[in-house]
């Protein structure tokens, strides 16, 4: 895992100034915008049209794979991938299936159209790189950030395969916005049964990249069966779990209680039983929700900033760690 997070921390500097058409700018700061359309185009997905809210204006330009920070009622704030068309400055589009229980979900199939809200970014957390030809592959409503790809890749003549799997074809959203003539294969559970790595990758050609995003058994299935030095870039809907991790402990503040961190559980977990009000989004070390100052100690950062969100002297509680029974003093 730590060598795939340093890959993409390679690659997203480079494809954030050369991407596939337009130079994607840094992110601006917190944009205003308004629920122009709410569409429910399968049970429990909330597909979100977002306009800025003062006429005239144009939104930050975006790649396939950017997400953006939305602020949500409450102050909540959960990330959510672009999904419409990068050429349209004018809307961006987010799609969001309704998780039970879920809070951020909840808030976002809760909002109506003339509604407000905060964004941050875009940001690049999934980045869309040059490539001879790619391997897409989307679960359920992880096809929000690999749609934009796909249209993409057509849109530039670059041969692509997409497996767009999901639980029936009525809880799969954007089938019918896929590139008429693709070549995609759709495949339902009902229809197929569980997905299959082996028929999914099928012997991938040198030269192709794999984009997966999706439930976690899927992208680490795929993960296991992707030939060595092909190119692979994922993204999940939940944290990781923590792999080489060690026990150690972090103290709040230089007077403050000190919380042991086990070696399987993330520093975010340990604190949050102590401070359940810690702020935390994406729990997977690219929003910089969670990223509080360093005060003292030596840690081993595991974040993976994104455009707009500089790491600096400070710590990400969601997945960065310190050594086996050492101490990290965090401003909280």
């Amino acid at each position: 895992m730590r060598g795939l997070q340093g890959l993409a921390s390679a690659v997203e500097p480079i494809t954030a100034r050369l991407p596939r058409g337009n130079r994607v700018p840094e992110p601006t700061g917190d944009l205003w915008v308004r629920v122009a359309r709410v569409e429910r185009p399968v049970p429990d997905v909330a597909v979100l049209t977002l306009v800025p809210d003062r006429p005239g204006d144009r939104l930050p330009a975006w790649q396939p794979g950017h997400h953006v920070d939305v602020v949500l009622p409450g102050g909540v704030v959960r990330q959510y991938s672009l999904n419409g068309d990068p050429r349209d400055r004018g809307r961006y589009r987010i799609a969001v299936r309704r998780i039970p229980g879920g809070t951020g979900s909840a808030l976002v199939h809760g909002l109506a159209e003339g509604d407000t809200l905060g964004l941050r970014g875009p940001r690049n957390a999934f980045p869309f790189t040059r490539a001879e030809r790619y391997l897409f592959v989307a679960g359920g409503i992880g096809v929000t950030p690999i749609l934009p790809m796909v249209w993409a890749a057509h849109r530039a003549r670059a041969p692509f395969r997409l497996v767009y799997t999901g639980r029936s074809r009525a809880s799969m959203p954007f089938l019918d916005e896929l590139p008429e003539g693709a070549n995609a294969d759709v495949r339902p559970d009902d229809e197929y049964g569980a997905p299959e790595p082996a028929r999914i990758l099928d012997g991938p050609a040198r030269g192709t990249a794999v984009y997966v995003c999706g439930p976690a058994p899927l992208i680490d299935a795929v993960r296991r069966r992707v030939p060595p030095g092909t190119p692979f870039f994922s993204e999940r809907f939940a944290p990781a779990p923590v792999v080489g991790g060690a026990a150690f402990e972090v103290q709040l503040g230089r007077d403050g209680p000190v919380v042991p961190v086990p070696a399987d559980e993330s520093a975010l977990e340990a604190v949050r039983r102590v401070r359940p009000g810690t702020a935390y989004s994406c729990r997977q070390g690219f929003c910089g929700t969670c990223r509080v100052g360093l005060l003292e100690g030596v840690p081993e950062h595991r974040d993976r900033p994104t455009g707009g969100s500089p790491r600096g002297a400070e710590f990400a509680l969601c997945v960065s760690r310190a050594g086996e029974g050492e101490r990290v003093v965090v401003d909280v």
